[in-house]
């Protein structure tokens, strides 16, 4: 069976917290069965937030008291992987027969990693990515992740990957995940501009793979007690723009904007073939020998104990 249907989750991490929002993600599992989804990818951070406007506290040379309390807020807000909330993930995995592909922020240690957790319904959480690099600012507050987090994982609606925000705008990650075949490119984000669009057409266009990228959707900063730059108060912090791309760059379903819900799309990956008649971005079209490309996939530990 190559056709299947799939999906992306459009809603935003509640400004109460983890609990909160997972009780949000779990109130759409009625949705996800009436859909009949195979897949059901959903937001960067959704469980565990992303600080849109947040400072913590932090100028060049400096850190505020303040700037560590709203650190520590978040850690606190972040969850552990294996944890409660990802107990109640693999039951929804496996209460609605869909393979899940979740943003969240990660503890590890005093750390935080800004993740990507997979489940099966058959087998619950089978992996996770850990985003490479955090973007701007971002490097205040996530860890980044190694080379030993690039999985792609056999599922019913084909081979899955996964890559977070503007980790997509790496040509040589994407080169690693194409050699490890991906078919169906997930891409959790809170990307929501008009250029994302075409960075994920793109993608599913030189993958010859099929995309489904999820946003998260916020109301204004004013709305959310945030100080942002007098134009940004009344605009949206996150709009949203989830979208479904096929393999030859076309749009399946979304772009969704200003709105929560699920988009759903049908794919059939019997069209990759098809797809990747005249372009293998690491097959036939490849040139290896001008090009090579080395993935590290070894754990990077800044401690290791010889006995």
């Amino acid at each position: 069976m190559t056709v299947s249907s799939v999906a992306a989750l459009q809603i935003g991490s509640h400004p109460e917290g983890k609990a909160k929002t997972l009780e949000e993600i779990l109130s759409y599992e009625k949705a996800i069965v009436d859909a009949g989804v195979s897949l059901v990818v959903m937001p960067e951070a959704i469980l565990g937030g992303y600080p849109k406007g947040e400072t913590f506290g932090t100028y060049l040379g400096y850190r505020l008291p303040e700037g560590r309390e709203a650190f520590e807020r978040y850690f606190n807000n972040a969850i552990d992987v294996p944890g409660p909330e990802t107990v109640e993930l693999e039951g929804l995995a496996q209460r609605t027969g869909a393979n899940l592909v979740v943003g969240v922020i990660e503890r590890a240690g005093s750390s935080m990693f800004c993740t990507a957790l997979f489940f099966s319904p058959e087998d619950g959480l089978i992996g996770k990515h850990r985003k490479l690099m955090p973007t701007g600012t971002e490097r205040l507050i996530w860890s980044q992740g190694d080379g030993s987090t690039l999985p792609v994982f056999p599922t019913s609606v084909g081979k899955i990957g996964a890559a977070i925000c503007w980790e997509n705008h790496m040509p040589l990650l994407r080169t690693a995940m194409y050699a490890k075949g991906v078919e169906v490119w997930c891409a959790p984000t809170v990307d929501e501009r008009d250029v994302w669009q075409a960075s994920m057409r793109h993608i599913a266009h030189e993958g010859r793979c099929f995309l489904v990228s999820a946003c998260q959707i916020q109301p204004s900063p004013s709305e959310l007690g945030i100080n942002v730059p007098s134009w940004e108060e009344n605009r949206p912090l996150i709009q949203g723009n989830s979208i479904i791309v096929g393999p030859m760059g076309e749009v399946l379903a979304g772009p969704m904007r200003n709105e929560r819900g699920l988009l759903v799309a049908q794919i059939d990956t019997a069209e990759l073939v098809k797809a990747r008649y005249d372009f293998d971005v690491v097959g036939h079209y490849a040139r290896p020998d001008v090009f090579s490309l080395s993935v590290d996939e070894r754990v990077k530990k800044s401690v290791t104990f010889v006995n």
